[in-house]
């Protein structure tokens, strides 16, 4: 019987291996890099959600490397301070910004923002990178909304609302939403009044696909209110990278995952298409779009349903304000 259990395992270690060195060797072969040698930053303003680990970090450090004022937008003020520190040594740039921001409270982005509106006279990009994937245990935000969608759905839109005046001072400008390709198998539909919020999902893991589409639908939704303001929104899938995102509640998971993970790609390899959709001079007209790869990619038929992107928009600003949070900007 042991026998057996060991040929079981070794079968099943093998195939992981081998399953993961195909990975690797499709991701490795798809990869297009951006080309960045002419591109300076100085006087530009970039703000990043999630810059204190993965691809935030990886992109705030270009960014500072080409002599961008960088707002770091974090929730793990620790590990942000740290980035920080770690970013402005390498760089020689001193123009790194720290400032707090969960994004699945709506209370807090208000601060964030009400800080970011006192300070800073304009914003020339911001990037919402930041994400959340619960894989097995179910949680909500303090708003009440399941923690998946508030803060990769809810959380970016609110943002951006409250943002809107700022970036409208001055044109051009960059509004860049960090999706997945993995959207294309959810099932999300705003029409469904249990989708915008699905407290009682039975996988949570499943949630992460819903929010990526979501982002997309809120992308093509947002591109259109802004068309001719000289302010472009589109959103990009990064590829499977090595990120801490890989995270769960089973320690025999983690393993498994962390084993996994380094056959992913990394995190300057995963950076590419944000960094093209977010620089490149191809696309300062470009609005509206899904790039993967640094070139234009195909969505779910879903997130190209205009209905579907009006409707998500509205019940987004029905629960974004449901709260009154006795704040003003």
């Amino acid at each position: 019987m042991k026998m057996i259990w060991l040929i079981i395992l070794s079968a099943w270690f093998i195939g992981y291996i081998l399953i993961g060195f195909l990975v690797r060797c499709w991701t490795k072969f798809t990869n297009r890099h951006f080309e960045s040698n002419n591109i300076n930053l100085k006087g530009k303003t970039v703000l990043i959600t999630g810059a204190n680990n993965g691809l935030g970090k990886g992109v705030a450090r270009f960014m500072a490397n080409k002599g961008a004022r960088v707002i770091m937008a974090c929730r793990n003020m620790k590990t942000g301070k740290a980035v920080q520190d770690e970013i402005i040594r390498e760089s020689g740039n001193d123009q790194i910004i720290l400032l707090n921001v969960d994004l699945s409270s709506f209370r807090s982005i208000h601060e964030f923002c009400s800080k970011v509106i006192a300070t800073e006279t304009k914003i020339d990009i911001l990037i919402h990178n930041a994400a959340y994937a619960g894989f097995i245990k179910k949680a909500v935000s303090a708003d009440g909304i399941e923690l998946t969608m508030a803060t990769n759905h809810y959380g970016p839109f609110l943002m951006t609302t409250l943002l809107m005046d700022l970036l409208k001072k001055s044109a051009p400008r960059r509004i860049v939403v960090v999706t997945s390709k993995c959207h294309s198998v959810s099932y999300f539909t705003p029409q469904n009044e249990k989708h915008l919020n699905p407290i009682d999902c039975w996988l949570p893991l499943y949630q992460y696909s819903n929010s990526k589409l979501a982002n997309l639908l809120f992308t093509f939704e947002l591109a259109r209110r802004l068309e001719g303001t000289g302010i472009t929104v589109n959103a990009l899938h990064p590829g499977t990278a090595n990120s801490e995102i890989w995270q769960t509640e089973s320690r025999i998971m983690n393993l498994s995952l962390y084993i996994f993970r380094k056959f992913l790609r990394s995190v300057n390899e995963s950076i590419q298409t944000t960094l093209y959709v977010s620089l490149s001079k191809e696309l300062e007209n470009v609005t509206g779009k899904y790039f993967r790869n640094c070139k234009l990619g195909k969505t779910h038929k879903i997130a190209q349903n205009t209905s579907s992107q009006k409707i998500l928009w509205k019940e987004s600003e029905k629960i974004v304000n449901q709260i009154n949070l006795g704040l003003t900007l």
